[in-house]
């Protein structure tokens, strides 16, 4: 495989990742006060930046050391995002108060620390994939690179395309914002249950010995 069918494939595959439904559900409960195109741009490159340097970091020392993670630590950096649905799903549906701004300003750590999560859930998933594919260490440090790039490229045109309905219709949506973010709220916490359970029931994270697919 050349230079550039790696970069191809592992951008390909980026764009690809970034549409996983923990991912958009995760996003979601961002942006459903959100009304600028440009600001829901902003957010999913801040995710897709925070989930490609976690990548990188784990990914690529995993690929240069030839390491083997062990499946209760795979299984639990899963279920931390299994957790993290959950809270940013509570927080959805919490009432806003008096005192809230229906608009806050961006936070940009919020978007940034949701895609270090999701990037150390899916670093290990990612190396042996392409350790099974890519021998040479330096080539698949380039892949892991272009994958991210992937990654941001997708998650901003998701969250674009998340935000495209709010944009158009403007102030006439305000009145449906209490049911956007209930629904973006309830689906967060039934995805992170589900998830948590397949973890802990099916993967037997609390067994003697655990049961990891890396996916």
């Amino acid at each position: 495989m050349n230079a550039l069918a790696i970069a191809a494939v592992g951008f390909l595959l980026g764009l690809r990742h970034a549409v996983d439904p923990d991912h958009v559900v995760a996003v979601t409960t961002i942006l459903t006060s959100e009304r600028s195109f440009r600001r829901a741009l902003w957010i999913g490159a801040l995710w897709g930046i925070g989930h490609s340097l976690a990548l990188f970091a784990a990914g690529g020392a995993i690929i240069a050391f030839r390491l083997v993670v062990p499946p209760r630590v795979g299984l639990t950096l899963e279920l931390g995002v299994a957790f993290m649905l959950i809270l940013l799903g509570f927080r959805s549906l919490r009432p806003l108060q008096q005192h809230d701004h229906p608009h806050p300003k961006l936070d940009p750590r919020r978007p940034l620390l949701i895609g270090i999560v999701h990037g150390l859930a899916g670093s290990a998933a990612v190396a042996l994939l392409v350790l099974t594919t890519i021998r040479s260490s330096l080539w698949a440090a380039g892949y892991l690179a272009v994958f991210g790039v992937g990654t941001i490229a997708g998650m901003m045109v998701v969250t674009g395309v998340l935000a495209t309905p709010a944009v158009i219709a403007g102030e006439r949506i305000v009145r449906f914002e209490r049911g956007i973010r209930f629904a973006a709220g309830a689906a967060s916490v039934i995805l992170g249950l589900l998830i948590a359970r397949g973890i802990i029931v099916a993967g037997g994270l609390f067994n003697e010995v655990p049961l990891w697919n890396p996916k």
